[in-house]
């Protein structure tokens, strides 16, 4: 008989690969813009144990990743505001855009990262710069400009990012146990990198309202090939009553659909 695939796995095919390709040193083509927004709005998205940052800066990136071994080159993009835990600097992602399925339940499960199935586009042509995001027939973000020369690579840096993973309760409230926060650390290298001179062009979205962070004062948007290992750790669990009035964050609110 052959194989049925949906059948009992062993235990070295059942490895969690999501986790294993994080910490592959995997190169993209990055176009990252940040800037200032109101700190009012961050404040306002913060969970506990999170708490503001010491500037009230948004972090926007639109990437083209090459994983390579055969898999096909992929659109991911983060759109998170900056925030702290405890004495850790890191950022909090509202919304993460992938374009393939693959990339969107690994990512959120391991995780707990917020990411969507979305379309991503980055294009350089000569020194023109392109990236934007569109979901539900919404490009809801979008970064324009030209390149204005090579500049020295950044150093080699660690970034983290915190995110809450939970999981819904079946019975439609609470979760399934308490929330984790997760400290994602993500190591990065530069090969290559421009600066861009440009702007920043967020639109109105139902289901992706980023409009709600405006650009006051744009502080740099940059290119870059740039490669991340990833590693996650969760360091605390989170009272249920702290995470559930941000869960929406997470899922499209479908309750103004049909209303008007």
């Amino acid at each position: 008989m052959p194989r049925i695939r949906y059948g009992a796995r062993s235990l070295d095919e059942l490895r969690n690969r999501e986790v294993e390709a994080t910490k592959v040193d995997t190169w993209a083509t990055t176009l990252v813009a940040t800037y200032e927004t109101d700190p009012e709005a961050i404040a306002a998205v913060l969970p506990p144990p999170l708490s503001t940052p010491t500037e009230p800066l948004v972090r926007l990136t639109i990437a083209t990743v090459d994983v390579g071994r055969g898999y096909p080159v992929f659109g991911a993009g983060t759109f998170a505001v900056h925030a702290r835990h405890e004495d850790v600097d890191g950022d909090y992602a509202l919304v993460m855009p992938m374009t393939t399925e693959q990339a969107v339940i690994g990512g959120r499960e391991t995780f707990g990262e917020p990411k969507k199935l979305a379309e991503i586009s980055l294009d350089r042509d000569g020194d023109s710069v392109r990236g934007h995001f569109t979901r539900m027939g919404t490009t809801f973000v979008e970064v324009v400009g030209k390149v204005t020369g090579e500049v020295e690579p950044s150093p080699d840096r660690t970034r983290t990012s915190f995110y809450l993973k939970f999981l819904p309760s079946p019975s439609g409230k609470g979760f399934d146990g308490d929330p984790m926060l997760v400290y994602c650390r993500r190591d990065e290298k530069t090969r290559t990198m421009w600066n861009v001179d440009g702007e920043v062009i967020l639109r109105d979205s139902r289901f992706d309202p980023v409009a709600d962070f405006p650009v006051r004062k744009l502080r740099s948007i940059e290119l870059a090939e740039r490669s991340s290992v990833q590693t996650g750790e969760v360091v605390a669990t989170v009272p249920a009553d702290w995470v559930a009035p941000y869960v929406h964050q997470r899922y499209d609110d479908l309750s103004p659909v049909g209303t008007d």
